[in-house]
C-alpha cells in the first residue's frame, strides 16, 4: 500500500507540473492584465484529460492516506493493548 502511495504521489506531482496556468503569462499576473481572466474558457482535449487526471489522482491520494492512517492507528492500538497486557502479567506476580 505504501508503494501505491508513492506511485500516486509521483504521478500527481508530474501531472500538476504539466498543467497550464490560468494566466497566459507572468506579465498578465504582475501587470494586472485581467481582460480575459473571467472569460468562460472551456477545457478541451489534453487539458481536459490532465484536469480530470489530477482530480482522480488527488482523490486516490486522499483515500490511500486515510486507509494507511487507520491501519497505523489500528497497529498502535494493538501495540498498546499487548504492552499493557504483558506489563500486567509481569508485575502482577
Amino acid at each position: 500500500m505504501e508503494i501505491l502511495l508513492i506511485i500516486v504521489s509521483i504521478l500527481l506531482i508530474a501531472i500538476v507540473l504539466l498543467q497550464s496556468g490560468k494566466a497566459e503569462s507572468a506579465s498578465n499576473v504582475i501587470g494586472g492584465g485581467n481582460d480575459d481572466l473571467f472569460a468562460n474558457r472551456k477545457e478541451r482535449g489534453g487539458e481536459l484529460f490532465i484536469t480530470r487526471s489530477t482530480m482522480v489522482l488527488g482523490a486516490l491520494f486522499f483515500i490511500i492516506c486515510l486507509i494507511l492512517g487507520f491501519e497505523l492507528i489500528n497497529k498502535s492500538n494493538r501495540f498498546i493493548y499487548y504492552f499493557f497486557y504483558y506489563f500486567d502479567i509481569i508485575y502482577s506476580r
